[in-house]
């Protein structure tokens, strides 16, 4: 149990616990914390002082069609991501050790494997000469190839392969840590197959869900590389927006705006899972 000396944990205590995380905290103000208030200054100081990037961001129809482009976009992606991850997360741990750990590898090759080399193969899948619009064809499914790139429906496709991991993981481990004997015992109570799942098991993993929905939502919000690819710019995103903003306009202070928003809104869905989900649950079963 942690000693406590006048109401502050010994950890915390110069010269204790507390000293070799110092430099990680260190590297984390200098490369976060410091360029992000680097980005803030300049999205009130640039060109002049004000608010005026914000309303101009807020205020113009092709920013705003940018900015729900991409919520939409994140939040369709994290809905289909936990759609196919919690089976696949339940899968895994039900198989025995052996399968578990094929189909587990299968899943980090490929989170594993370059984005862009990923990306670029989905646009050669999802082309019209791709070998799915061609299977799809040749099973009679449809007369004509199907349009799945440079738009919203090759961008969802291609986030959705590349973020599935990323909400496995965390649900696998909440799954794994939970006690068989909690569900034995709700049977035992007279509960069948249907309120074991939805009154025990569902609630179980809430904080696997959240944690691994917070972790795509995020990701998603800012991503590049894939909706340049596979959606084109016709279909923008905030990362494809900051990039032309600062690398093509050299207006750093509605790029740096675009970014703050995305940090805030962030912030304010991490807020949210923390008052609503116990998030030290998705990996130690709240014990």
């Amino acid at each position: 149990m942690t000693q406590r000396v006048s109401g502050i944990p010994s950890p915390w205590r110069p010269g204790s616990g507390a000293l070799p995380a110092m430099p990680a905290v260190l590297l984390l103000v200098l490369f976060f914390v410091v360029p992000v208030m680097m980005v803030l200054l300049r999205s009130v100081l640039e060109p002049e002082p004000g608010l005026q990037n914000y309303g101009e961001l807020l205020g113009s129809g092709a920013y705003r069609g940018v900015l729900l482009n991409t919520f939409v976009v994140s939040a369709v992606v994290t809905a289909i991501t936990l759609l196919l991850g919690f089976p696949l997360a339940w899968l895994l741990a039900l198989l025995p050790r052996g399968w578990a750990l094929v189909v587990l590898g299968i899943v980090l090759v490929s989170m594993w494997t370059n984005l862009l080399a990923r990306s670029f193969a989905w646009l050669v899948l999802l082309q019209q000469t791709g070998v799915i619009n061609r299977a799809l064809m040749g099973l009679g499914l449809i007369s004509e190839p199907l349009p799945l790139i440079n738009n919203l429906t090759g961008v969802t496709i291609g986030m959705t392969y590349i973020m599935l991991p990323y909400l496995v993981m965390p649900l696998l481990a909440t799954i794994q840590s939970l006690d068989p004997a909690v569900f034995r015992a709700a049977a035992l109570c007279g509960a069948n197959r249907w309120q074991v799942f939805h009154r025990v098991f569902l609630p179980s993993c809430l904080p696997g869900i959240a944690a691994g929905c917070l972790m795509v939502f995020v990701m998603s919000l800012g991503y590049f590389i894939t909706p340049a690819i596979l959606g084109g710019s016709s279909n923008m995103m905030v990362g494809q927006l900051i990039a032309q903003l600062i690398q093509s306009l050299l207006n750093w202070g509605l790029g740096g705006a675009a970014a703050v928003i995305l940090v805030a809104v962030t912030l304010v869905i991490y807020a949210l899972q923390l008052r609503l989900v116990d998030p030290f649950k998705a990996v130690g079963g709240g014990r």
